[in-house]
């Protein structure tokens, strides 16, 4: 990587890590909510998808950061999968982009796609899916791709309940264009779906308004912060849907937007982060202000 290109990059996003007494000045007595990616940015990208594990490290300082602050995760996963990942439930999860969705039960929002349910507390939560119509056309798709790409070596296709992703890490220069034309002659057959690109996988999910920006600003309205002029969004992420959220937080006037990335890259984010390891960092000092503001 050429640094030099690097570090004009940052001066267009500069370290939250580096800018961290500068950022929280401005968040300062407004009602900090917290959220975050999942893979890149809490856990490394890794070659195989279902071994994505967070440290012990981290899981601690996001159990303090949750402890202090409402905290959701919004991930490409399923809800189910995350949970399985990050194993706490002080936290919101926010799984297949954004589309299937547990919120706390003082929801607002279209009662149509909200299923009342119980958490493992005991606590009614609410359940919003609004892709649930979409369910059998993405088995569908998972019947048809399972048997397409059959003899494509490399290729691991994950349901993620909502949306299907299809991981290429390990398909060969020589294969991918094969894959590549496969999944989109998949897609092109079902006009209801888009297919998107993010690092080493195809995302494939209903073509319906609704990204990671706009489920984080349904968890702010559900949080009953949706009208108030004092919360303070921080979205930390580092995929391509990412910038849904990013684009969001910054149409809002106010919150921080975050990419991880050690490398220059397109993005709306205002700041950003090298690595999950800068992530634990960055949630790490704002549990320690948020405790040294707020003594007990």
């Amino acid at each position: 990587m050429n640094e030099n290109r690097y570090h004009s990059w940052l001066k267009k996003h500069p370290s939250a890590l580096e800018m961290f007494d500068e950022m929280i000045v401005t968040a300062k007595g407004k009602k900090i909510v917290v959220f975050l990616d999942y893979d890149g940015t809490l856990s490394n990208i890794v070659p195989n998808p279902d071994q994505a594990f967070m440290s012990k490290k981290m899981r601690r300082v996001l159990s303090e950061v949750a402890r202090c602050f409402p905290t959701a995760i919004i991930s490409g996963r399923s809800r189910d999968k995350v949970y399985g990942f990050v194993k706490l439930d002080d936290i919101y999860y926010a799984g297949s982009h954004g589309l299937d969705i547990a919120a706390p039960f003082q929801c607002i929002g279209d009662p149509k796609f909200q299923n009342k349910a119980v958490d493992k507390n005991g606590d009614e939560v609410v359940s919003f899916q609004p892709a649930q119509i979409y369910q059998p056309s993405i088995r569908k798709i998972l019947d048809v791709l399972k048997e397409e790409t059959n003899d494509i070596k490399g290729v691991m296709l994950e349901n993620n309940k909502f949306c299907v992703s299809v991981h290429f890490r390990h398909v060969s220069d020589e294969d991918f264009p094969i894959l590549e034309e496969v999944v989109k002659s998949v897609v092109d057959e079902l006009e209801e779906f888009r297919l998107s690109e993010g690092k080493k996988v195809f995302e494939i999910r209903p073509d319906i308004e609704w990204d990671k920006g706009h489920a984080m600003e349904y968890l702010l309205e559900t949080l009953g912060y949706g009208s108030s002029n004092d919360v303070f969004p921080i979205y930390i992420g580092d995929d391509r849907t990412d910038e849904d959220a990013f684009k969001a937080i910054n149409k809002r006037g106010n919150g921080y937007s975050i990419v991880v990335s050690s490398s220059p890259k397109d993005t709306m984010a205002l700041y950003s982060l090298r690595s999950p390891s800068d992530v634990k960092k960055f949630l790490s000092r704002l549990f320690i202000w948020n405790s040294s503001s707020n003594p007990s």
